[in-house]
């Protein structure tokens, strides 16, 4: 029983087998021979190197050519060819199908001719003809259109063979009709910012070459002239921006704009160049809207190795910053550093010889510091002739606030590129207002800026030695008050703080004119004075000062007995002393008394503090100044008059 079950089901799959063999393959064969029939065209369509349109339409014919992976329209111009319009073509050939087609030896059966289809061979109205491969492998093939049927859907169309008209979908009349300012690509130059390696653009009489050197752009002259990385990528951003506007203008110019050249833009990229030539202008173009104050110019124009002339309108601030390339495109920052590698920076005033010069120095980070950690810079200042020198801490605000004036420092003008040693004195650099040296980390050399003014007071800078052929540059003046060649300008405004396991125990103010108590406390264990005190909040705001005092500016360098303020000379009108205690050993608590001297008030914002141990004259901030005043000054101010009542009458 088993053996004849087997028999049968194996009697069933050699039956199924054949019938997939035999039945199967026949209908997938009809299948794929049905659709070899639909598509027009085969083998000779799979790799089109060049496509020509044959019309009666007014400028419908035209010309495509392959060359390596680009297309290029080569008539009725030489022209890059739209890659997009190219390749919509390409398909719709290679995809061609038709819904029906029909021999033409039976067209005489039934009293027919091709022209009954508005097919003409010897006369087309629309043919194309393209050709695949290359060399001798090279085939070419040619259809013919006719007319669109009665129902305007379709089209015939005469097979390359001349054996079989087509009727396929009317879409393929609409692609080779489409006007050659779709055909042809809208753009003049194609390198992109990221390829360009260098832009020269060359004027009568002057050319300008600024070439790319890692990530900077330098001008190719006999000076070390830096171009403005930002505005020089929005020019070649703006030259890849235009478009042709009218191609074989009605009135070409006598002399073709290659020949003579009004400006001449040439873009190097990777292994090519792109050259443009603007000839004669024809004037402003339309102003869309109304809205630009400065309308685009309109110029004949042609491209390296392409005989096509046209109309390209160019933007009035691109033109401007082509023809005067040398400065606008010219960097106007005159110091090129990174202020995170400055290790020093030396401050001098040549013009003042007695003055000395200071040194703001970054000084190294403590080990195990996170690498984005603020840096701590520190004041060096020449000490006596027997004595070394003498360093202060340095406010780091103040020293990244120069660093940043100077990385942003620019040019109000270029005054000279080859001074004279007149021009060097006429401007101040024989003995200069300020010199900056700053050190970099790496640099073989400092790099020096000498600033000078002349006798109107114009403020100019100067980069290097100063010599003669030096580059000068017209600034700002108001970078001279950002270099004062004072320690005070630079000393850290954060005084030294108290120990955090230090506490008050004391506090006393006296007016030295006549050596007046105004107020004395003793403190209790958490530094705090009695509630009872008078005017306690005030005392209490004083105590947190004294903790952390920190100045709003220094007066002078050093402290001294008496202070030159307003004119006048003034001795310290009010002390007060503050009493510390530190944890000590089996003694107990060490105790030091720390003493700070003020003014009398010398302005509404302003009253100044002196300390010996600090040797520090400086302005105390206004918080402070408002806690002190109520201290000495609060017993002797009336106040505001007592509100009388109104007589009755």
């Amino acid at each position: 029983m088993r053996t004849k079950v087997t028999l049968v089901l194996v009697f069933l799959n050699v039956a199924l087998f054949f019938f997939i063999f035999k039945f199967e393959r026949t209908w997938r064969t009809e299948r794929a021979s049905l659709e070899a029939r639909r598509r027009v065209l085969g083998p000779e369509a799979a790799d089109i190197r060049m496509l020509a349109v044959t019309s009666t339409a007014p400028g419908g014919a035209f010309t495509l050519a392959r060359r390596g992976e680009a297309w290029w329209l080569t008539a009725p111009l030489e022209w890059p060819a739209n890659p997009h319009a190219v390749s919509s073509l390409i398909h719709e050939l290679q995809l061609l199908e038709h819904v029906s087609s029909f021999n033409v030896a039976d067209l005489a059966q039934n009293n027919q001719h091709l022209a009954d289809y508005g097919i003409d061979p010897a006369k087309p109205r629309l043919a194309v003809k393209f050709s695949s491969g290359e060399g001798a492998a090279a085939t070419t093939a040619t259809l013919i259109l006719g007319d669109v049927t009665k129902d305007g859907t379709r089209l015939y169309v005469l097979s390359s063979d001349g054996q079989r008209i087509h009727v396929v979908n009317r879409a393929l009349a609409d692609d080779l009709a489409l006007p050659l300012d779709s055909l042809r690509a809208d753009s003049l130059l194609t390198i992109p910012v990221f390829e360009a390696s260098a832009l020269s653009v060359q004027t009568t009489g002057l050319r300008v070459r600024i070439r790319r050197e890692s990530a900077r752009w330098l001008f190719d002259t006999i000076i070390d002239a830096r171009a403005n990385k930002t505005a020089l990528e929005v020019a070649i951003g703006g030259l890849n921006a235009l478009h042709p506007k009218t191609f074989n203008p009605p009135n070409p110019p006598a002399t073709l704009p290659s020949a003579a050249p009004t400006l001449r833009v040439t873009l190097e990229g990777n292994k090519r160049s792109e050259t443009l030539f603007l000839g004669e202008p024809l004037g402003p173009t339309a102003i869309p809207n109304g809205a630009a104050t400065s309308p685009d110019i309109e110029y004949y124009a042609q491209l390296d190795r392409r005989p096509a002339l046209f109309t390209v309108a160019v933007p009035a601030d691109l033109l401007k910053a082509l023809r005067n390339a040398q400065l606008e495109l010219r960097e106007k920052r005159i110091l090129e550093f990174d202020p995170r590698a400055v290790t020093a920076v030396t401050l001098a005033a040549p013009i003042l010889a007695n003055q000395p010069p200071i040194t703001l120095q970054r000084l190294e980070p403590p080990a195990g510091s996170a690498p984005d950690a603020p840096a701590s810079w520190q004041i060096v200042r020449r000490g006596a002739a027997t004595q070394g020198p003498q360093t202060l801490p340095a406010d780091p605000a103040a020293v990244q606030r120069l660093l940043d004036q100077l990385a942003l420092l620019a040019a109000k003008s270029f005054q000279t590129d080859t001074s004279t040693n007149a021009d060097l004195e006429n401007w101040g650099f024989k003995r200069p207002e300020r010199e900056v040296t700053l050190s970099l980390s790496g640099a073989s050399a400092p790099l020096t800026l000498s600033l000078g003014t002349d006798t109107q007071r114009a403020a100019y800078a100067l980069v290097g030695n100063v010599v003669a052929g030096s580059s000068i540059y017209a600034i700002d003046r108001a970078i001279l008050d950002e270099l004062p060649v004072v320690a005070r300008a630079w000393r850290e405004r954060q005084l030294p703080e108290l120990p955090s396991a230090a506490h008050l125990t004391a506090l006393k103010i006296t007016d030295l004119n006549g050596n007046q108590v105004l107020l004395d406390v003793s403190l209790d264990a958490n530094g705090h004075a009695p509630v009872a005190t008078p005017n306690h909040p005030d005392v209490e705001k004083i105590l947190l000062f004294l903790r952390s005092l920190r100045a709003k500016s220094f007066f002078q360098d050093g402290f001294t007995e008496k202070v030159l303020v307003a004119g006048d000379e003034r001795t310290w009108r009010y002390k007060l002393d503050y009493t510390l205690a530190l944890p000590g050993g089996a003694g107990g608590d060490q105790t030091s008394v720390k003493t700070l001297l003020f003014t009398e008030r010398v302005g509404g914002a302003q009253q100044l503090a002196g300390s010996a141990e600090l040797d520090a004259v400086f302005e105390i901030e206004q918080p402070f100044l408002d806690a002190l005043w109520v201290i000495l000054y609060g017993a002797r101010d009336p106040g505001p008059p007592a509100a009388t009542a109104p007589k009755t009458p």
